[in-house]
C-alpha cells in the first residue's frame, strides 16, 4: 500500500480574504480516486485530478459553490 502526505485546502473565495484552512495527514491508499469518492461521498462533487511529474497527485474539487484542493505526495 502507499503512503502519502495530504494537504488539503479549503480556498476561501471572499473578496479581499487570501485566508485557508490547510489540513495535513498521512494517509495509506493504492487508490487516491477512491479515497477521493468516499470522502466525499453523498455529496455532488467534481474533481480535476493532474499528476505531476515527482507523483505527487493534486485534485481540484468544486463541490457546493466552493473550491478545494487535495494533493497527495508520496513518501
Amino acid at each position: 500500500m502507499a503512503s502519502y502526505e495530504t494537504v488539503w485546502e479549503v480556498i476561501n473565495q471572499c473578496p479581499n480574504n487570501q485566508m485557508r484552512d490547510v489540513f495535513i495527514d498521512e494517509v495509506e491508499t493504492d487508490d487516491t480516486d477512491a479515497y477521493m469518492e468516499n470522502k466525499f461521498k453523498g455529496k455532488a462533487v467534481r474533481f480535476e485530478k493532474t499528476v505531476r511529474p515527482d507523483g505527487t497527485i493534486i485534485y481540484e474539487i468544486f463541490a457546493s459553490g466552493m473550491h478545494e484542493r487535495m494533493s497527495f505526495t508520496p513518501f
